[in-house]
């Protein structure tokens, strides 16, 4: 569900900017019966992610393209990651490789409800695998030899590093959980570095997307 002025934010960023992509925010809305813990962490909800100030890739449940930028000219969607997804995170990264930025829009909100399917650590769990498969990918396709060595150390280290930070918020299940499933990113970087073949998440019988409730 879209808010009043979703669009007319969006816009105003958009003429204001100059950028060849706006990112609004996605709220998740959960369930009454979703995991106590998953409602307080909001697992579910999307901003865009800044590095060195930037915003490198994007996300396409909320987000107005111009599409008469030279970077967006011609660009299409990977059909071939259908079911495994990341072709949004594919997309924005080759675009901002071709000269192309991305603005925020704090203010266009657009809600968004969690299928049951989703509200489950296992579903979390093989998101940010994949997430970090799909990353992997891209930083594997610009790098090697010495330099793909230490793309898959730094990233074995952060996940070890992640593991550990869970240990003593063990008790605690949104900082434990926060934690683990970023370490399973990292170890998805590590994956999509190496060249694994990135796992299907849509596409497949409902227990699979869902699996586990708790954690």
């Amino acid at each position: 569900t879209a808010s009043s002025r979703w669009l007319a934010e969006l816009v105003a960023t958009a003429e204001v900017s100059g950028a060849a992509a706006v990112l609004g925010p996605v709220r998740a809305r959960y369930r009454p019966d979703a995991p106590a813990w998953m409602r307080r962490g909001d697992f579910h909800s999307t901003l865009p992610v800044w590095v060195g100030g930037e915003i490198r890739t994007g996300y396409t449940c909320n987000v107005l393209l111009r599409m008469g930028a030279d970077s967006l000219r011609g660009r299409r969607f990977s059909l071939a990651r259908g079911q495994t997804g990341g072709e949004d995170t594919e997309f924005f990264d080759h675009m901002v490789k071709a000269g192309g930025r991305i603005a925020f829009s704090p203010q266009a909100w657009v809600d968004e409800v969690v299928p049951r399917a989703r509200a489950a650590f296992d579903w979390l769990r093989r998101r940010r695998f994949r997430v970090g498969q799909t990353h992997g990918h891209l930083l594997g396709r610009d790098a090697s030899g010495l330099a793909l060595v230490r793309q898959v150390g730094l990233a074995s280290a952060k996940a070890v590093y992640c593991f550990a930070l869970a240990i003593p918020v063990a008790i605690n299940p949104v900082r434990r959980n926060r934690s683990v499933l970023r370490g399973i990113m990292h170890v998805g970087v590590v994956s999509g570095l190496v060249g694994v073949r990135e796992i299907r998440q849509y596409g497949l019988p409902s227990p699979q997307e869902g699996g586990k409730r708790a954690a």
